[in-house]
């Protein structure tokens, strides 16, 4: 018997056999003989729950070791044990033997995920903001934010990013490719997160809804600039001036008037501009295409800006309001202007003369009095003049058209001027 002594014995037995137990025995009464003493005390130990597994459909593999107990005892009190083990010979899910199911009925266990499982851990922190993520890239593209670092550079005009994808997306607007359609008007996109904002204005969808006063955006940054004016934060500051903007991409475009960079460049005219929104507005003077239309009145604009601030003149939302005098605007620019009359600023200055003005659009009207430019001429009789305004005023000579009402008597005027003058009559001034 001693031959047999610290073995280790294996054999595959289906489960359909029957209990394992008895797969032991015929390996037992196989090795030693019948008469054998150490019979009568031969006995397995039971295992551990979570040492036997079972597969229905591969059978099992019995690995057995047998042990003797020290030969100077008693050969009657010799104790042989025998450990089995029930284990998987192929990858599968092990299934504890207390809970087999039913070998008849063929059907396993329901195995429903675990919803602590669902949610992989955030391990990764950040040890300036306390952010966490999942995966360790993850952290060092975040990590990036607080640094400024800019890894990724364009092999072609030098721009640096932050990520990747970045760059890959940026890569496009040199070769001018635009790989993302729309199916409904056929305008293309380099990006498919532009692609996915495009359609929203096809569908109407206006997800990102404000938590103070619900109203609804088609973009999330429309709706971080629209919280803003609740908080009247300006997070990002000019290096150079000081100004402060509500989104990031003011300040870029901000900067460029410093720097005097105008990178977008017509490709029919080649004047330049300081971003991509004003010379697609641009190119619309060439093309006469007016994408943007109202939904009261049908007329069409060059620009969603005007848009948005024709719509208000038929609903008579005024959104911009003075903080010192309540006063209402229908555009921001119109408040901004309305603010110097508070302050008296006048930030705009003559090269020549040194005499500052309110408004950009006085100081351009001054200029041409030194210049004695007259840019706008009638088509009619060739008259020129330094103001569009004044234009508009000669045309209806030629048109004949009196826009002006008087609310008190009806009579019309060809200009705004002779309308006042003939109110001051009803009211006795």
């Amino acid at each position: 018997m001693s031959h047999c002594l610290g073995k280790a014995f294996r054999i595959y037995v289906s489960v359909n056999q029957g209990d394992f137990c008895l797969a032991v025995l015929l390996l037992i009464q196989a090795n030693y003989s019948p008469n054998s003493p150490t019979m009568s005390s031969l006995s397995y130990s039971t295992p551990d729950e979570d040492k036997v597994s079972w597969t229905e459909k591969e059978g099992l593999w019995l690995n057995i070791v047998v042990k003797e107990e020290d030969e100077e005892e008693d050969v009657f009190g010799a104790e042989e044990e025998i450990t089995v083990i029930l284990k998987e010979e192929k990858t599968g899910d092990l299934i504890n033997t207390r809970d087999r199911p039913n070998s008849e009925s063929g059907k396993s266990p329901s195995r429903e995920p675990d919803p602590e499982k669902a949610k992989p851990e955030r391990r990764h922190q950040c040890s300036q903001c306390k952010k966490r993520f999942a995966k360790f890239f993850k952290l060092k593209e975040h990590e990036r934010t607080h640094t400024g670092e800019k890894p990724f550079k364009c092999s072609q005009c030098g721009k640096c990013f932050t990520q990747l994808a970045g760059l890959k997306t940026h890569t496009i607007t040199h070769t001018g490719g635009k790989p993302y359609h729309c199916c409904q008007c056929g305008k293309n996109f380099t990006q498919l997160g532009s692609l996915k904002e495009h359609k929203r204005i096809h569908s109407g969808e206006k997800p990102y809804v404000c938590s103070q006063c619900g109203k609804s955006f088609s973009r999330v940054r429309y709706l971080k600039k629209h919280e803003r004016t609740h908080t009247d934060e300006k997070p990002y500051h000019c290096s150079q001036c000081g100004k402060s903007f509500t989104l990031s991409e003011y300040l870029k475009e901000h900067k460029k008037i410093h720097t005097g960079e105008k990178p977008h460049l017509c490709s029919q005219c080649g004047k330049s501009f300081l971003s991509s929104g004003e010379l697609k507005s641009h190119e619309r003077t060439h093309t006469g295409d007016k994408p943007f239309q109202c939904s009261y009145c049908g007329n069409n604009f060059t620009k969603v800006g005007n848009l948005k601030d024709h719509e208000r003149r038929h609903t008579g939302e005024k959104p911009h309001a003075c903080s010192q005098c309540g006063k209402g605007f229908l555009q921001l620019q119109e408040l901004k202007t309305h603010e110097r009359t508070h302050t008296g600023e006048k930030p705009f200055q003559c090269s020549q003369c040194g005499k500052c003005f309110s408004l950009l659009e006085n100081l351009k009207r001054h200029k041409r009095s030194h210049t004695g430019e007259k840019p706008f001429q009638c088509s009619q009789c060739r008259k020129r003049f330094t103001r569009l305004a004044n234009l508009k005023d000669h045309k209806r000579l030629h048109s004949g058209e009196k826009p002006h009402n008087c609310s008190s008597c009806g009579e019309s005027f060809r200009w705004l001027v002779s309308l006042k003058t003939h109110e001051r009559k009803h009211a006795g001034e």
